[in-house]
């Protein structure tokens, strides 16, 4: 399986405030890459949203605006590639968000919910935090909220997932982007 787990952390609770992303890239069913950057967002931090990743505006002051970090990583966001995150509604959010605040274009990519699958596939957890479905999948998630840490989880999350369950349960979870 090829695909990208990605994860964002946000300075306030405006979604183009990345602060932090990390991205793990999988290539035959295998973590082979990843890339993490804290992000200068230009905005105010939330003292709560510090409290949760513990990333300070002092820490960003000499970070790449947004705009330098996409030159990086646009080539992982096309129609046939598949990029996956837990809780993707938020981590694609940040992402449109944060390129329209830029005025950069949207890309389209094809998309996965590991919240979603592990709702599908472990119903009987309490509840689909990152956290809880790590536990139960016996995925070690070093530092919660740190953004590598999580997408490296969410990556290995799909590829558990996938291991037991197979790729055909996986592909009606894939939907398209953009």
């Amino acid at each position: 399986m090829n695909f990208v787990a990605m994860d964002f952390e946000t300075a306030a609770g405006q979604r183009y405030s990345a602060c932090s992303l990390a991205l793990a890239v999988v290539r035959n069913s295998r973590v082979v890459d990843e890339f993490y950057t804290l992000i200068n967002p230009q905005t105010k931090f939330f003292w709560r949203n510090v409290q949760i990743h513990g990333i300070h505006q002092q820490d960003v002051a000499n970070a790449p605006l947004f705009p330098e970090v996409w030159r990086h990583i646009h080539q992982f966001f096309t129609p046939d590639q598949l990029v996956v995150a837990h809780n993707n509604s938020f981590d694609n959010s940040v992402l449109t968000a944060t390129l329209t605040h830029y005025g950069l274009a949207a890309p389209a990519y094809l998309t996965l919910d590991t919240v979603k699958t592990s709702r599908h596939f472990l119903p009987h957890l309490a509840n689909h935090k990152l956290d809880t479905v790590c536990d139960a999948l016996n995925i070690n998630l070093h530092h919660h909220h740190n953004a590598l840490d999580d997408a490296q989880a969410c990556a290995n999350i799909l590829l558990a997932e996938t291991k037991q369950y197979g790729p055909q349960q996986i592909r009606p979870f894939i939907t398209m982007r953009g």
